[in-house]
């Protein structure tokens, strides 16, 4: 029988929002194991916009959920319409976005605040007793907002010691390698926290997703 994902995601490109990468194999991944997804933003502005060509910062605005449609093809709701009794299973692809505009650990680190969206949909999630997936930054926001879990970022020191005083246990892993923390239902992976490449981000999803399907 064929599960349903909900894939949050945090606008478009890695510099101020989803990882492309890291979104679309976690959607490849989804279907390619015979199952279905529904993508989800949050429907404010970006923290900021970035030229992912300079690197630079630019002026103005740009709305997360309008960005995201451009990765889901136009095929994203807004965060506030996600209902845990709808879906199987929650992925949080990675990118800079996840840590800026799903929750401000980018800015704030372990003070960071996440959005209030965010935190109803992984909270309501796991109260269920569904997994959740995530990649890359993202599993910042499940030591945030869930006690004592155990999950990777890859080897970066900062984040690891950011993770231990969220009361987190993180685990060095390489690309393609996962965490799985089958108390709390969780599964992540570390994706462009290290210097992956593109065939890496692809099985490193299919890992995760795998993984979810056999909790």
């Amino acid at each position: 029988m064929s599960k349903r994902f909900a894939v949050i995601l945090s606008g478009c490109g890695f510099q101020d929002g989803s990882e492309i990468h890291e979104a679309t194999m976690s959607l490849l991944a989804i279907e390619r194991t015979g199952n279905s997804y529904q993508c989800f933003a949050p429907d404010c502005d970006q923290h900021h916009v970035t030229n992912h060509l300079t690197g630079e910062q630019e002026e103005g605005n740009r709305n997360v959920l309008v960005e995201s449609a451009r990765i889901a093809r136009g095929k994203v709701k807004a965060l506030r319409e996600y209902r845990q009794e709808d879906f199987d299973y929650l992925m949080l692809p990675g990118g800079y976005g996840a840590a800026l505009n799903l929750c401000t650990f980018a800015v704030d680190g372990t003070e960071c605040g996440i959005h209030p969206e965010v935190e109803r949909a992984v909270t309501t999630t796991h109260a269920a007793g569904k997994p959740i997936g995530a990649l890359c930054i993202a599993p910042v926001l499940l030591a945030k907002l869930l006690d004592e879990v155990k999950v990777t970022v890859g080897d970066d020191e900062d984040v690891n010691e950011a993770l231990k005083a969220m009361g987190a246990t993180p685990q060095n892993t390489k690309a393609e390698e996962i965490v799985v923390d089958e108390k709390k239902k969780l599964v992540t992976g570390p994706c462009y926290m290290l210097d992956s490449n593109i065939i890496e981000i692809a099985n490193g999803a299919q890992n995760v997703v795998n993984a979810l399907l056999r909790m």
